[in-house]
């Protein structure tokens, strides 16, 4: 009967820990297929760019987070390296869907 609060918070944290992840790289194929098949219909490219502006805004509230507790929030949410590559993680989302909102916004 060990099973306690501890544990439940952990598991917590390894779950939407995963999730950052693969939400960092499930856009891939999307991005993937557009840029091979060269005509994208309106409507994708449109979920595309609100993903990618609400990516935005999301990376930019965690980085504002972190300099305002100046560092706290990541030692508050655990310890370890996993607060830094959730972070990175986000970073690398952002970066990526910002390219495609370069070329969306150029077009």
């Amino acid at each position: 009967m060990e099973y306690d609060i501890h544990t439940l918070l952990d598991t917590a944290t390894i779950c939407w820990a995963f999730c950052v992840y693969l939400e960092a790289i499930s856009v891939l194929p999307q991005l993937r297929l557009m840029q091979n098949i060269q005509i994208i219909e309106p409507f994708t490219a449109h979920y595309v760019f609100a993903l990618g502006v609400a990516r935005f805004f999301s990376c930019a509230h965690w980085i504002i987070q972190v300099f305002d507790t100046r560092g706290r929030l990541l030692t508050a949410l655990g310890y370890g390296l996993w607060p830094c590559f959730v972070l990175l993680s986000e970073i690398v989302q952002t970066s990526i869907l910002a390219d495609f909102c370069y070329y969306y916004v150029k077009k």
